[in-house]
């Protein structure tokens, strides 16, 4: 089984979609093993998303991710990090597949309703990011 880290974003938070995006990950197949809300400060926004940082769009990040209530997640199953991720569709709602989470519930490139790791190493550095390991439930 493999691990993924998921995050419902703030625009899906305010928009009261979180149930419905937690449904899905559990309709997937997915077994929550960590979640909770959390209000994710600058500096933790600015050291997660620290690979971006002297991007563009790095500061609008920040100020969105750092804008309202999130939930983070542990999410695992077979090919944990691939399936979120095609579950959650295109970065930009507008070129998401139909069906996907981004498709149904994102409203643009930034404020696109999930986030997933983009591979196992950052999967790895995320989850342990915002859970420690007693957080997670055991197998």
């Amino acid at each position: 089984m493999e691990k993924t880290f998921a995050i419902i974003k703030p625009d899906a938070v305010e928009a009261r979609n979180a149930g419905k995006i937690l449904a899905r990950m559990e309709a997937e197949g997915f077994r929550v093993v960590a979640m909770k809300g959390h209000r994710i400060s600058k500096a933790e926004a600015e050291g997660f998303y620290a690979e971006h940082a002297g991007k563009g769009f790095f500061g609008a990040l920040v100020s969105y991710m750092t804008s309202g209530p999130v939930f983070v997640a542990v999410l695992e199953r077979e090919n944990a990090v691939a399936h979120w991720r095609a579950v959650m569709g295109a970065t930009n709602p507008a070129n998401a597949d139909e069906g996907t989470i981004r498709k149904e519930f994102g409203q643009s490139i930034e404020r696109n309703a999930a986030h997933g790791s983009a591979n196992a190493a950052d999967a790895a550095r995320e989850v342990t990011f915002f859970f420690s390991q007693a957080e997670l439930l055991s197998s």
